[in-house]
């Protein structure tokens, strides 16, 4: 079964094995509103936990995706390019970003589960 945690940046990461998929929460996605931009970063790349890797611009505000662990880029969701709305329409589904082989699982500890992830949601008004 798949491991889902959460950053306090409203990334999301599922992780299946030594792979984590990527994306932004549907906190993140209402805050930002009409997404009409996806700029994911390329398989092979290398990311530190924390590093600004990818972008999304919606008609508000343009924000950074940071990675919530270390690892590689194995895959970037190219569909986002023809389809940004996919975001918005489904932001821990069909609106991932980017998939990571993972440097270190231990990373994942510093991060949140649902419970702890949406008691931090309501902290934000």
């Amino acid at each position: 079964m798949a491991d889902t945690r959460y950053s306090q940046e409203h990334e999301w990461i599922r992780v299946e094995g030594d792979v984590g998929t990527i994306g932004i929460t549907q906190y993140a996605q209402e805050q930002l509103g009409d997404v009409v931009f996806v700029d994911v970063p390329q398989a092979g790349r290398r990311v530190a936990k924390g590093e600004a890797c990818a972008v999304v611009e919606s008609v508000k505000a343009a924000s950074d995706i940071y990675a919530p662990v270390t690892g590689e880029v194995t895959e970037a969701n190219a569909a986002l390019a023809d389809a940004p709305g996919e975001v918005n329409a489904d932001p821990m589904g069909k609106g991932w970003f980017f998939k990571i082989r993972l440097s270190d699982k231990g990373e994942l500890s510093g991060l949140m589960d649902e419970a702890a992830y949406n008691a931090f949601v309501k902290t934000l008004g």
